[in-house]
């Protein structure tokens, strides 16, 4: 017999008790075997007499102590599994062939009598098998008890896995039937300029068709005209006399009037060629957009000081001015007083914002860092002086006074203020073909990046500041200027 099957034997024949081979085997109804001695010891260490009801100790079902029965084909199977098995299988000392009662816990492993008296275990720890295998039960019980712990643990995590799974299988559902539906509303928009452009087209050949048939008919007039014309004079000559003289004059008259009347040009050209758009232009513009959008801050206004002009709403998302001021004399204003920050403030990251300013004649945003070591009077904001020239009512917004914004005045003249090497500042306009209803900003502090998007032209750049030297914490800044409708901060969700 191999050695693995007969380890599978050895297990059916060990009593689950004392975990040795069976001796004088009893069974009970349930199926399970016990050693005499040892279900015996059970029944009485449980306080059951002979007669009494019991559990089995591996299963738990209930059995009568005179129904246990002996199991003699089991016993005999048991003989022979140990005439096959060696010492070490019987649990008897190789050197001295006793039983292996004894546990020294120096070299970790069981002894006989006779090893635990000699020079070699001398000194060494030494236990009783019982004792032994109670310490490992007991040590197996708390082992055991820990673990089921752990069971509902685990059983919790397993739950919040597959409620996680379930939510990103709900997630990414929902993600691509947007998706879907974007590129098919993208479909149905460029399946709908199609035909509006084609039916455009079919408009203008039928229109320069028609001119063309009706340039057809009055040349073919002419040419009748003309026939008539020839075939009269002809006759004149050949057939001419004194008493003709009158037709003749009047067909000279015909032919002195007849003038080749050019029908209506038609244009070589059409009068508008239909540009296809650059839509991987576009695609690119929106996916740089989309990038920046993921690092989203939801930005709210920092509360303003009794003596501001600026009214901010309950939920710190809209700032609307309250005292109004003629645009005419805007230059006689003080426009410190409309200055805003955000609340968040930045010292390293990405961040991203989105504004409002739909139906704005004017306003400034962008990023605000206190500039370092600048040699004038400080202010929130700047002040207007009748007497300060034009360029002048800028110079506070240059990047050098920790200003990296754009603006809008006149309703329609989009400013941008840049770095200057001389004193004079450096105010750009920025031609914007599709005026902006909701702009984005995007931070980058340690690449120095302020960057402006169009989100309302499929989020086309604006203008980058690039380089820009942030020496302290970075703020969202806002400035409503003297316009009636408010400024609103788009939450992310939007």
């Amino acid at each position: 017999m191999d050695f693995p099957a007969q380890m599978n034997i050895q297990q059916e024949v060990t009593c689950p008790i004392c975990l040795d081979l069976l001796t004088m085997p009893l069974s009970l109804d349930c199926g399970h075997s016990f050693c005499q001695a040892c279900i015996t010891a059970k029944s009485q260490d449980s306080g059951v007499h002979q007669g009494g009801e019991s559990n089995c100790p591996v299963c738990q079902c209930k059995y009568q102590f005179w129904n246990l029965r002996p199991n003699q084909p089991l016993a005999n199977i048991v003989k022979k599994v140990k005439e096959n098995m060696s010492p070490w299988q019987k649990k008897l000392c190789e050197l001295h062939g006793e039983k292996l009662l004894i546990f020294c816990k120096e070299d970790g492993k069981f002894i006989c009598q006779h090893c635990a008296q000699s020079l070699e275990h001398s000194g060494h720890q030494i236990f009783f098998m019982e004792k032994v295998a109670k310490d490992c039960q007991e040590k197996l019980q708390t082992a055991l008890k820990k673990l089921r712990k752990e069971q509902p643990k685990m059983e919790e995590l397993e739950a919040s896995i597959r409620e996680e799974k379930a939510s990103w299988k709900n997630h990414m559902q929902t993600e691509r039937q947007r998706i879907l539906k974007g590129f098919n509303d993208m479909r149905a928009t460029l399946d709908s300029e199609e035909k509006r452009v084609l039916q455009k087209l079919e408009e203008d050949e039928v229109n320069v068709l028609d001119n063309l048939v009706v340039a057809r008919d009055q040349l073919a007039r002419q040419k009748q005209c003309l026939r008539e014309l020839i075939s009269d004079i002809e006759h004149q000559i050949w057939g001419s006399s004194v008493d003709t003289v009158q037709d003749m004059i009047n067909v000279m008259k015909r032919s002195e009037r007849w003038t080749l009347k050019k029908p209506n040009i038609v244009p070589k050209k059409l009068k508008s060629t239909f540009r296809i758009p650059d839509l991987s232009g576009m695609l690119q513009v929106f996916k740089e957009l989309t990038e920046v959008q993921r690092y989203w801050v939801d930005v709210l206004l920092k509360p303003v000081n009794a003596i501001s002009n600026i009214a901010i709403s309950a939920d710190k998302r809209q700032m609307t001015t309250v005292h109004n001021f003629s645009l005419k004399n805007v230059f006689l204003c003080d426009f410190s007083a409309f200055d805003v920050l955000g609340y968040q403030h930045f010292s390293s990251g990405k961040y991203y914002w989105e504004v409002d300013v739909s139906e704005k004649i004017a306003w400034i945003l962008g990023v605000y860092c206190k500039a370092r070591n600048l040699k004038r009077k400080e202010s929130s904001g700047f002040v207007f002086d009748p007497n300060v020239n034009r360029p002048d009512v800028y110079s506070r917004y240059k990047p050098q006074f920790g200003y990296w914004v754009i603006g809008l005045q006149n309703e329609s003249e989009y400013k941008v203020f840049e770095e200057s090497s001389t004193s004079d500042p450096r105010i750009l306009t920025l031609f914007i073909p599709v005026p902006p209803s909701r702009i984005g900003v995007f931070l980058d502090y340690e690449a120095r990046i302020v960057s402006f998007f169009n989100v309302t032209n499929h989020g086309s750049l604006i203008y980058r500041f690039s380089n820009c030297q942030f020496s302290h914490t970075a703020y969202p800044y806002f400035n409503p200027w003297n316009c009636q409708r408010p400024i609103t901060l788009c939450p992310p969700s939007s």
